[in-house]
């Protein structure tokens, strides 16, 4: 459970809406699931299959949705007693009164830069942002205002951060690169390195400098160990809003539209364009210079060979087997072609037998 300060569930319908049922004066303390609440938290119902779970919650207050807080007055014939905030959206209600609490038990940050910070006499960090220990922040590098700047991370020259953003420890941000406002970048993350560029001459590789950069939006989280390339030439874009997890690979020149998300170790290699508001289960691969549509939803371990011009669910990988029965299916797959062939000699073989007895018959 989120332990935090107490708030009173008045306050926070008065701050994230909501239609309360229920005492206004009650004060909780934390966000719990359904079978662990207790009469200081709050909980939620999204799925209705859990709803007799919901029935015997101990929770102080439940997010509901209104045909689920229905159904829980008509079960309990109107002696229900759990107070109820009844939104369209329990989850996402849910994240959102997560946030309020985390905000209200969070420590207050001194502004400052640490006596151990690097910081270039020519970057611009603004006197309400918070840099940590060890950082090293680069000539004409922008911090902008409340960013926190912790242990370990580098800015390179010419970068910009907006406001509000928080680079967790040991970040690797390099020159030139930009992130908007609020951003969420945890360790690891290594944004504007160089993109895999080689030209092939007589069988030897020549790198090819990337020029490009890294423009990232607004409202952008980034996970631990996730890479981000700079472009070649052009810049790598990473639109308002979207969402990746930890160990994801992003190539030069990528355009990711806005509010797309990648769960973990997804690869997208370069210049694929990605539209807005998709999304991509673990480990899916997005092969080069391919176009996504808005709306797409790539399945977990899927392979997008091809470019994708309809907004929908696509699924491409082979379903789990017992390894004899994978061999014994591999095994027709390779034998696809020859079995192929047989089928068209058949059909041949037929139709010349059907021209032979439709003559006879005319005969």
């Amino acid at each position: 459970m989120l332990t935090t300060v107490g708030t009173t569930l008045g306050e926070l319908v008065k701050r994230l809406g909501g239609e309360l049922i229920g005492n206004p004066d009650l004060v909780v303390s934390g966000i719990a699931p359904l079978d662990q609440a207790d009469s200081a938290s709050i909980t939620f119902l999204s799925n209705p299959k859990l709803r007799k779970q919901a029935a015997a919650t101990l929770a102080a207050a439940m997010i509901v949705k209104p045909g689920d807080a229905q159904f829980l007055q008509e079960q309990a014939q109107g002696a229900f007693a759990v107070t109820l905030i009844v939104a369209d959206n329990p989850y996402a209600y849910y994240a959102r009164a997560a946030q309020w609490f985390e905000q209200l038990r969070r420590l207050p940050l001194a502004a400052g830069i640490h006596p151990t910070a690097s910081v270039d006499p020519a970057a611009q960090v603004a006197a309400t942002a918070t840099i940590g220990p060890l950082v090293c922040i680069e000539a004409n590098a922008v911090i902008g205002e409340y960013a926190r700047i912790d242990a370990g991370c580098f800015i390179g020259r010419g970068a910009t951060i907006g406001d509000h953003a928080h680079f967790h420890a040991n970040v690797s941000w390099h020159h030139d690169c930009h992130i908007g406002q609020r951003a969420i970048v945890y360790s690891g993350a290594v944004i504007g390195g160089e993109g895999f560029g080689f030209a092939n001459d007589a069988g030897v590789w020549l790198k090819i400098p990337q020029t490009g950069r890294v423009v990232i939006g607004n409202d952008v989280e980034i996970g631990g160990n996730t890479t981000i390339d700079r472009g070649a030439l052009s810049d790598t874009i990473i639109e308002d809003g979207v969402k990746l997890d930890n160990q994801i690979q992003i190539g030069h020149n990528c355009h990711i539209g806005a509010h797309t998300a990648m769960a973990g170790c997804v690869g997208v290699a370069g210049s694929a364009r990605i539209g807005k508001h998709c999304t991509f289960g673990g480990a899916a691969m997005v092969l080069g210079h391919l176009t996504i549509a808005d709306n797409v939803h790539i399945s977990s371990g899927s392979m997008v060979s091809r470019s994708i011009l309809e907004a929908g669910q696509y699924t491409g990988f082979y379903p789990l087997a017992k390894n004899a029965d994978w061999e014994k299916s591999a095994a027709i797959v390779r034998n696809l072609d020859s079995l192929r062939d047989k089928v068209r000699a058949l059909e041949k073989t037929i139709n010349a037998l059907n021209s032979a007895q439709n003559e006879s018959n005319h005969d």
